[in-house]
Parts: C-alpha cells; sequence; structure tokens
C-alpha cells in the first residue's frame, strides 16, 4: 500500500519533490525537542497550495498520517512523526515564496515554508516591520503560525496569531481554504483562521498567509541595567510602562546564572556593564516617529533608576553594533541551554505580578528534587513567560540529570499553575506536554477540542498524536 501511494505522491510532486532514501529522512525525524523512529513513507515537498491539496487527498484515501514540518526548530516535538503508524511527512521547505507586499495596505502574503529572517528582511526592504521576532529567524512562517509563537516584543505587536490578517490552508479531505483578503475588518461568520493559528497542523496545513505590516522604526533605544533584586525587576518594568508607553517593545530578565553560562559557552566573558549584579534586564524601545527623543528619555530614565537605588548600574546602547551585542547576551543564553548536555528547558508564563514568586518558588522545588541543579529563569518579563530553565549540578552526568526531568518539570509546572499561570506561553503543546494540557485544561475544554478536532479531521490523520 505504501509503495503505492509513494508512487502517486511522486507523481504529484516530481522527482526532486519526494525524499524517500534513509539518510535524507534521518533528518526529518523530529524537531529540537523530540525525535522518533517511526515508519517513515516519504518526505514530500509540495510546491504550491494545490499540490498540497492533492498529497493531502492521496494519503487520506490511503489512511496514512501525515506530518506537517517547518523548520524543525520547535520545542514541543510537535514535528516529530508517530511511532505506532506509519506516516508522511510534509515539508514546506519548496513553498517560500513571497507573493505580494502591499505597503499602502501594510499587507504582506508569504508561503508557509518561507522562513522567519527572510520574511522579515522583505518587510524591512519594503521599510515595513513584521511584530513576530524571536531567535529562531531559520524557523518558517508555517510552523510559526501553526504554534502560534511568541518572541521579544510581544509586549508590544502580540503573539503570532495577532500578526495574521488571513490564511490559506488544506483541510484534511484536501479542500484548500482560501481566506488571504487584505481586509482588517472582517466580521462575514466563523473567524476559521484562528482555529487553524496554534492548532499545531492538526485541524488542517497552512500554506500561506497575509501578514499584517507595520511602519519601520525611525528611532530605537536599547539599554540593559543591573538588579539587585528580583522586586526591582518589576519596579522598573512598571517604570518603563510609565516612561516609555506603547513604545516599549521587550523587556527581557536576564540572571547572573544565564550570563556565566553565555560567557562559558563562548568561551569568552565581556560583561555589559562593570557591575557584576545578580539580575539584569534588557529594555527596549523605539516608534516610527523620527520626532520622539527616545535617546533623552532612555537617557533619563536609566539615570532615575539608579538614582533612586533600583538599578545598580547599566548602560546604553549608542551603535546598532552595540545593540547587537546586548542582544547576542540575551539570545546567547537560549543558544547556550539548547547545547548544554542535560540542561532543561521550560515554557510556561504566569501574571506578571507573580514573576518573582514563581521565581523563588520554583528553585525551591527544583531544588529539593535535585540538590545542587542550577537555575536560569530568563526571558520575556512583559508578558509573564519566564523560562524557568535548569541546569544538572556540577559534575552529574546529562543523562542522569534528564532522568529527573519529569519530576522536574511537573514541580515547575505546578508552581506556575498554582499562580493563575500556564504551562505552554509560545513554543505549543506538541507531543511532550500532553499531559501537562490535562492538569491544566477542565474535561469541558479537552472535550471540545476533541469535538473540534473530530469536525475537521474525522480520519484522525493529520499530525496524530499532537496536543490530544
Amino acid at each position: 500500500m505504501t509503495a503505492g501511494l509513494k508512487a502517486r505522491l511522486r507523481a504529484l510532486v516530481g522527482e526532486t519533490g519526494l525524499v524517500d532514501t534513509a539518510a535524507d529522512v534521518a533528518g526529518y525525524r523530529g524537531d529540537l525537542a523530540l525525535t522518533t523512529q517511526g515508519e517513515i513513507v516519504c518526505i514530500v515537498r509540495p510546491r504550491t497550495a494545490a499540490e498540497t491539496a492533492a498529497v493531502v487527498r492521496a494519503c487520506a484515501e490511503a489512511g496514512i498520517a501525515m506530518v506537517p514540518r517547518g523548520g524543525g526548530t520547535g520545542l514541543a516535538g510537535g514535528a516529530a512523526p508517530p511511532s505506532d503508524r506509519p506516516a508522511v511527512v510534509v515539508s514546506f521547505e519548496r513553498m517560500r515564496a513571497i507573493r505580494s507586499i502591499d505597503p499602502v495596505g501594510d499587507i504582506m502574503i508569504v508561503e508557509a515554508g518561507c522562513t522567519l529572517h527572510d520574511a522579515r528582511e522583505a518587510a524591512a526592504a519594503a521599510d515595513r516591520l513584521i511584530g513576530l521576532d524571536h531567535g529562531g529567524l531559520s524557523s518558517q512562517i508555517g510552523g510559526n503560525l501553526s504554534t502560534n509563537a511568541g518572541g521579544n516584543n510581544v509586549l508590544r505587536y502580540g503573539m503570532a496569531r495577532e500578526q495574521v490578517l488571513g490564511l490559506e490552508a488544506v483541510l484534511a479531505d484536501g479542500e484548500v481554504l482560501s481566506q488571504l483578503a487584505p481586509l482588517r475588518k472582517n466580521n462575514a461568520g466563523y473567524d476559521l483562521k484562528q482555529l487553524l493559528l496554534g492548532a499545531e497542523g492538526t485541524l488542517g496545513l497552512i500554506t500561506a498567509a497575509a501578514l499584517k505590516l507595520r511602519p519601520r522604526p525611525a528611532v530605537r533605544v536599547t539599554a540593559c541595567l543591573g538588579l539587585a533584586t528580583l522586586d526591582a525587576v518589576l519596579t522598573l518594568f512598571t517604570r518603563a510602562r510609565a516612561g516609555f508607553g506603547e513604545a516599549v517593545t521587550a523587556f527581557e530578565l536576564i540572571p547572573r546564572a544565564g550570563l556565566d553560562l553565555h560567557f562559558s559557552h563562548i568561551g569568552s566573558r565581556r560583561e555589559p556593564f562593570p557591575t557584576e549584579t545578580p539580575w539584569a534586564v534588557l529594555i527596549e524601545a523605539d516608534s516610527a516617529s523620527p520626532h520622539f527623543d527616545l535617546a533623552g528619555a532612555m537617557e533619563a530614565f536609566s539615570s532615575s533608576a539608579i538614582e533612586d537605588g533600583i538599578a545598580q548600574d547599566g548602560t546604553i546602547a549608542a551603535s546598532e553594533a552595540q545593540r547587537q551585542a546586548l542582544w547576542t547576551i540575551r539570545e546567547g543564553i537560549a543558544l547556550a541551554m539548547i547545547e548544554t548536555p542535560g540542561s532543561l528547558k521550560n515554557d510556561v508564563a504566569v501574571p506578571v505580578p507573580a514573576i518573582g514568586t514563581f521565581v523563588v518558588r520554583s528553585a525551591a522545588a527544583v531544588a529539593a528534587l535535585a540538590p545542587g541543579c542550577r537555575p536560569v529563569p530568563f526571558g520575556h518579563v512583559g508578558d509573564g513567560n519566564i523560562h524557568f530553565n535548569v541546569l544538572p549540578p556540577e559534575g552529574m552526568p546529562a543523562a542522569a540529570f534528564k532522568a529527573r526531568w519529569a519530576d522536574l518539570t511537573q514541580a515547575i509546572e505546578t508552581v506556575a499553575l498554582g499562580l493563575g499561570g500556564t504551562v505552554s506561553a509560545e513554543h505549543g503543546i506538541g507531543a511532550i506536554k500532553r499531559a501537562a494540557l490535562r492538569r491544566m485544561r477542565s474535561t469541558a475544554e479537552l472535550d471540545a477540542m476533541r469535538r473540534l478536532k473530530a469536525a475537521f479531521d474525522p480520519q484522525g490523520l493529520l499530525n496524530p498524536g499532537k496536543i490530544l
């Protein structure tokens, strides 16, 4: 059966559109969080929505599961093929086109395989900005939308779903749902795109999107301030919102443990400012108008924070190179965590006022389970998404610490849920957080999700084993 399906798919997408050698298939077995060894019939790489629809129809008629794949940079196992049945991996790597850019209506239509980097560069070339920005620039737009990705400037622009005006997607029966009309107001019936956004390919396969564009910033200021306490972080955040208003695009927490990890990982040490402090925050504000004196505002803001004892030291970027150096520190922590054997990554969020309590309680919880472990809580203060990552105790083998991951993760999630938080802020549920979802959502909510899944995908062939 699979041999016949493979031949049919090859005829649909062409010889170069199908990959089935063992060596090539190995690179499509998952993402940064999970890989599986389930049977992969082949990798299909359609070039158009019509080809994608034909692929879906062929797989549906054969009863073969489909796993949509973007850039493979996910952190929840959403791109991992199932282990209990054969599957076709649908990769969008050949659907990379930017179909159109409208700088008057401020809308850009891009295909699912377009990388976030390329989409942002194309917007910049049109003197525009896409609100979505995070360290995974090699990720694809389809994956970002399917997981409802977050990032560094959710505080200003919102999550991935808030960047979308319309979608093109292929449903489980092979029908193409095309809602790419550039309308900012459209109340004609159910908003079907919102069901597909964040659904991780379980309700339909996104092939293109109409994204909002915004004026490109004309002025931008970036500062890094060192703080003595966690309480000072929220005090400074409140001041920043009062002083800069909606111009604040990022407010990132950086712990001393994160700085030390980054410096160790790159093999050099360049502190952002002379004083070593337990905590630091990276603050950025921008405006599309050149008439606002954000530089003067940041000078006054930083000086008053130090004079009032809220901050102990700090620096303001005087050039784009200095700005990039500060952001390299922040993004370098995440990269070092990924590349450190045994490190535990987490993606919870709590109400912003509860951040301090969350960090303190989580630190106590993981210390009780793994004495000597090294918490590295960092991330997005503005939306409460603190990545409470944990390094193994010095000298503990990675495998030994991995054996404790489940208990440690559950302890951190318990603290977050107890404070009114969530088990997944920006990375999705995928395969690895299904049990956590059941801890968070009510029976009624889960039943509604199952009914929705059954309505959209009655055969259960779209990315099985994810979310539910």
